[in-house]
């Protein structure tokens, strides 16, 4: 269809809006990357923007060589794959059940799901509730309090009533279980909205430094978040340089182009990347994913 004149320059302005719009919103993670690979003495006089001025490798080579960000690297990569396909498990299976109309109570679990959606006991009840269970200063404080989603379950139900109750009652008459139904028939099925809320889970827990910040005093437990924030709220060099290994430490000659900004954008880069290559194999689930329960018919 041929367009106006006036339909040419709305669309243009639109056009040249969405590239602003998507400048903006690209330009501070390279930037940061930019500074990742320029020297940290040069990037401190400043003007490091859309190049490096002087290229240089040091800054990855102390992330690569501090055992602890390694070891929080190792810690956080465990953390979301065991807490996502837990907590994906988990709400899935809750979400089942709460998805039959035939469950006793089925209006009050919901309501009860709800509330604690709009309100908590608050950090103090949770930090002594996790300390008496024996979870503090343990991997799996990180994974179990966050285990069930309740919006997540509830994505879960309106996806699950969707599937035609034809498919299960043949199953049962072909002598599945409840067990047999929900792993043959029902998770099969819910490829779209698992694979989005498993990459929604993995962000989350990829990205999280607040619940270790506050439950771990181990650094050997912390995720390379936790540790990337710290070096973040770090004013001095000498605090990280105390961190690094005794390898690391002989080179310290080399290491005088290392700055803590610079050092924090190199670990900002390692902790940023991976997640990011999730995205492409995931992205053909989304628009399927996120329309769950859009559509009433």
């Amino acid at each position: 269809m041929k367009l106006s004149a006036g339909d040419r320059v709305l669309v243009t302005v639109i056009y040249i809006l969405l590239a602003i719009l998507a400048f903006l919103s690209f330009y501070p993670f390279w930037n940061a990357a930019v500074i990742s690979f320029n020297n940290g003495t040069d990037t401190m006089r400043g003007g490091v923007t859309f190049w490096p001025r002087k290229f240089s490798l040091e800054n990855y080579s102390v992330v690569f060589q501090d055992s602890r960000l390694i070891n929080g690297f190792v810690i956080s990569v465990l953390r979301t794959v065991i807490g996502t396909f837990a907590s994906i498990a988990a709400t899935a299976i809750f979400a089942y059940g709460m998805s039959k109309s035939e469950l006793m109570g089925r209006r009050f679990y919901m309501v009860f799901c709800i509330i604690t959606m709009y309100f908590s006991g608050g950090l103090i009840p949770s930090f002594l509730l996790i300390r008496e269970l024996g979870m503090f200063n343990s991997f799996w404080v990180m994974v179990i309090p966050g285990l069930i989603s309740v919006w997540n379950m509830i994505i879960f139900r309106t996806f699950f009533k969707g599937i035609p109750a034809g498919l299960e009652e043949s199953a049962r008459i072909d002598g599945c279980s409840n067990w047999g139904v929900l792993i043959r028939i029902v998770l099969p099925l819910s490829g779209p909205v698992l694979a989005t809320l498993s990459l929604f889970t993995a962000v989350y827990h990829w990205n999280d430094w607040f619940t270790p910040s506050i439950y771990l005093s181990n650094v050997d437990l912390m995720p390379i978040q936790t540790k990337l924030q710290q070096i973040l709220n770090s004013n001095i060099m000498s605090e990280q340089m105390a961190q690094l290994d005794a390898a690391a430490q002989g080179r310290m000659n080399k290491m005088r182009a290392v700055t803590t900004k610079s050092l924090s954008m190199a670990t900002m880069m390692v902790a940023t990347i991976p997640i990011l290559c999730v995205y492409p194999f995931l992205q053909k689930y989304f628009v399927k994913g996120v329309m769950v329960g859009s559509l009433k018919e």
